[in-house]
């Protein structure tokens, strides 16, 4: 699977804004969040969202439709369709 590309667009003490390009077929690979963080979809697509245990699920984007998640998520995240997925990672410094 081909890697996603990311973008640090901001990285200051209270915050760090990455964009994020998956192009088809590709992922960010496993990660854990250590911080809390907002993701702001550029784009309106479907991710595969992979869990640890290989739980697979489906995640829908609306395009400028964020939504908040605490640190400690761990995952991978794929793009299993035909079209790119852009989203804004938006993670808050403790």
């Amino acid at each position: 699977m081909l890697s996603a590309q990311s973008d640090v667009q901001v990285d200051t003490p209270e915050v760090r804004v990455t964009e994020w390009r998956l192009a088809p077929g590709s992922a960010t690979g496993r990660h854990i969040h250590e911080m809390d963080y907002v993701i702001v979809p550029v784009t309106a697509g479907e991710m595969t969202i992979v869990a640890p245990s290989g739980e697979r699920s489906k995640a829908q984007l609306a395009t400028g439709k964020s939504y908040f998640r605490k640190a400690g998520v761990e995952h991978d995240v794929l793009n299993e369709t035909s079209s790119e997925i852009v989203f804004l990672e938006v993670e808050l410094k403790p």
